[in-house]
């Protein structure tokens, strides 16, 4: 190998060697900011900066449970986009030009002593103005950023509550929705967005995450919305399990979960009440080793796909598990 080869192979080499430094270091940055903006561990799972493109992509970021509950994850973020201006950060601004976030899942966690999850975030810590006088006051310390455009994309909230006798109460808010915000200034809207606006999607009240937000000065309404899911009173999977395993699990969870009315093993169908509503969980065998389950749910004549969804991931969570 000549001597000029090699001088640009260790160039390259060199070039590669900065290129991960760099990467790590800043999302080590990353990770640190926001777990103390928070006040739970942020990881993210890889990082890549690209100075030509001006664009940053992030896989599989991970929030978790604050002190207190279970230590699984609060959100995934699978994959997350940025277009970033490079000028402005020559001069010390963080400007985003847009930004595209795949929100997977939030779970959304009531612990035994009826507190959730997402109270307990440092983020929604106020600071009183009397001793007396308990009020959610602006979130102090905001980190500064602008982001021109942010896409949103919704899958879905996980909801278990531990207060309850028995078994945890689930349900899941099958989501499927994109938003698209404008004018972001602050890391704390950021965060506070992504949090509320899957639980307000949902139709979920009275929390205290959309009071804070709104303290924020979010004010940014959304430019587009896509809705995939509306009005359903089931939920739907299909699993390559065979149909008796599928029965024998979903019986199981049923029992856990609420009270059996009525089960027919021939039929592949468990009539039971859960969470106050009414289940009928239904069996088609696709092959030997595929099955199509299918869960109705309805409260009071109004569909409860949430509880429907609910069942379905409680048979998932168990057939991990064996």
């Amino acid at each position: 190998m000549s001597k000029r080869i090699k001088i640009i192979v260790l160039v390259i080499v060199i070039i590669l060697g900065f290129c991960l430094v760099r990467d790590f270091f800043i999302k080590s940055i990353i990770e640190t900011v926001i777990s103390n903006l928070i006040g739970t561990p942020t990881r993210i799972g890889s990082f890549s900066l690209s100075v030509v493109k001006q664009s940053i992509k992030i896989s599989n970021f991970k929030m978790y449970n604050p002190k207190g509950f279970p230590q699984d994850i609060l959100i995934d973020i699978p994959q997350m986009g940025v277009e970033y201006d490079l000028g402005a950060l020559l001069k010390g601004k963080v400007h985003f030009k847009r930004v595209d976030f795949e929100l997977k899942e939030i779970a959304m966690v009531k612990n035994k002593e009826g507190k959730l999850n997402i109270d307990s975030l440092k983020i929604m810590e106020g600071k009183s103005k009397s001793t007396k006088e308990k009020k959610v006051e602006k979130p102090q310390k905001e980190i500064a950023l602008h982001i021109d455009l942010m896409n949103l994309g919704i899958g879905r909230i996980v909801s278990k509550d531990y207060s309850v006798e028995g078994s945890e109460a689930i349900k899941v808010y099958d989501i499927n929705l994109e938003k698209r915000y404008e004018n972001i200034n602050s890391l704390n809207q950021l965060v506070l967005l992504i949090i509320a606006e899957p639980l307000r999607s949902a139709g979920i009240q009275g929390l205290k995450v959309y009071t804070v937000s709104l303290l924020t000065g979010i004010a940014a309404l959304p430019v587009a919305v896509a809705v995939t899911f509306a009005g359903r009173d089931y939920a739907q999977a299909s699993l390559e399990v065979n149909r008796d395993k599928v029965y024998e699990i979903g019986l199981e969870m049923l029992k856990q979960m609420g009270v059996i009315k009525k089960e027919d093993s021939k039929e592949g169908v468990i009539n039971a009440e859960v969470s106050g509503a009414n289940v009928t969980f239904k069996l088609k065998k696709i092959d030997d080793k595929t099955t199509e389950i299918t869960v109705y749910a309805r409260k009071v004549g109004i569909p409860k796909p949430e509880i429907a969804s609910g069942v379905i991931y409680k048979i998932q969570e168990q057939l991990k598990a064996k």
